[in-house]
């Protein structure tokens, strides 16, 4: 793998895979995937695919014990992104949400919210259909957070 940025993928139904793979490839970073299972192999030396036991939270686990600061990690688990936020980890959800220091707060708060709300019956807790424009988003805001974790990096 690289010196540079990694991209940690929480891969279980993350729907923007190949966009990850396709922003990583143009800037020369190495990608991994975790999941507990169903990933397609890859050729490709810069694609690590990391099979994690089916306990609860493994990925999350693997992720948060192997990302450094200044790696990229793309997830829509609104706790991991809590763990990996404080460890300088560039975290974004698959519509392009950036999970930051200013913004984990709040997701947080509304993540619990929202489980609260479903868990009590007020709230049915349906998921927005993944959109073309999520997807766009999503690349954008990839591209941007790669850069910024570069230059991090590199001390610049």
């Amino acid at each position: 793998m690289s010196d540079g940025p990694t991209v940690y993928v929480d891969a279980d139904a993350c729907p923007v895979k190949d966009e990850v793979v396709r922003v990583a490839e143009r800037h020369g970073l190495p990608v991994v995937f975790v999941a507990n299972g169903g990933l397609r192999p890859s050729r490709d030396p810069m694609i690590r695919n990391v099979v994690v036991s089916g306990k609860f939270d493994a990925a999350d686990d693997w992720i948060v014990e192997n990302a450094k600061p200044n790696d990229v990690a793309v997830t829509a688990d609104v706790p991991l992104a809590a763990r990996l936020v404080p460890a300088g980890v560039h975290v974004l959800g698959p519509t392009g949400r950036p999970f930051t220091p200013d913004t984990i707060g709040m997701a947080v708060a509304m993540r619990n919210l929202g489980q609260h709300l479903r868990e009590t019956g007020e709230s049915k807790g349906y998921n927005a259909a993944f959109t073309p424009r999520d997807r766009s988003a999503f690349l954008g805001a990839l591209d941007q957070a790669v850069r910024r974790a570069k230059k991090a990096a590199s001390g610049l």
